[in-house]
């Protein structure tokens, strides 16, 4: 429990790097949580909230604006990864193809992340977009929770709808429902909760595995072996995911 308090009360947010691809990321000594989502989600002002930081995550009006992963060290524990949104993206088509491709390896491939943290808008009816990034999420057994944003606008009854509509999609998956939250970047509605989330992860990797800040160069991808057990607090593992129903199939490659 001491670990969650001071998971909320962030002491530092320390910008670390941006990597256009897997092979710069840094090394995999610390726990990491990713963050992403069809681009306008409100993603920038929604991590700037969780750090308590005015100026964590640039807030953009283009969308598309985040193009590389950013690595933030959060209170020299974990790391918070802002991945690049999905769906439209300022440049060429060609660019968009290639930051889908370092995002996609990223997720199925970094050994020390615990969480994706999937962003959807509570003010729009169930997006396809948003459907087929959480079936390929499900299909790749990468563990996640929905978050839904911007529950500050529009009215709760609407917002509360749009969820039912989304959940209502999904449902047929998975055995039980991934973990489902609600957030405002302006009302900080759901910060304690998303942070919780982080927390009891931490709280469950083994003291004899905890990490620690790497000073020798990482090893190769294939030879490292993850060093704590990738679970969320809802009992996903990378390895497999057992409220998946059915195997899922689709075409787009993220």
């Amino acid at each position: 429990m001491a670990h969650w308090f001071s998971i909320v009360n962030i002491s530092s947010a320390i910008f670390d790097r941006s990597a256009p691809d897997l092979d710069s990321c840094p090394d995999e000594s610390l726990p990491e949580f990713a963050f992403i989502g069809r681009s306008n989600v409100g993603k920038s002002s929604l991590l700037n909230m969780l750090a308590g930081k005015g100026i964590l995550a640039r807030v953009s009006t283009t969308p598309g604006f985040t193009k590389l992963i950013n690595f933030f060290t959060m209170s020299k524990t974990w790391r918070l990864v802002d991945l690049p949104g999905y769906g439209f993206a300022a440049g060429a088509k060609q660019e968009s193809a290639r930051f889908n491709k370092a995002v996609a390896r990223y997720l199925k491939h970094r050994p020390n992340l615990c969480c994706v943290f999937a962003l959807l808008d509570s003010g729009l009816v169930p997006q396809e977009i948003d459907l087929e990034f959480v079936e390929w999420l499900t299909r790749n057994s990468v563990p996640f929770v929905l978050v839904f944003t911007k529950t500050d606008r529009g009215t709760p009854e609407e917002a509360e709808a749009n969820i039912a509509a989304f959940t209502a999609r999904i449902a047929g998956w998975f055995e039980q429902l991934p973990e489902i939250f609600r957030c405002s970047a302006t009302t900080a509605q759901g910060r304690s909760e998303l942070l919780g989330v982080i927390g009891a992860t931490l709280d469950a990797i083994p003291k004899e595995t905890k990490p620690t800040p790497a000073t020798a160069a990482p090893l190769p991808l294939e030879e490292v072996e993850p060093p704590f057990s990738m679970k969320v607090r809802a009992g996903i593992q990378r390895e497999e995911n057992p409220r998946v129903k059915k195997k899922l199939k689709g075409a787009r490659p993220w």
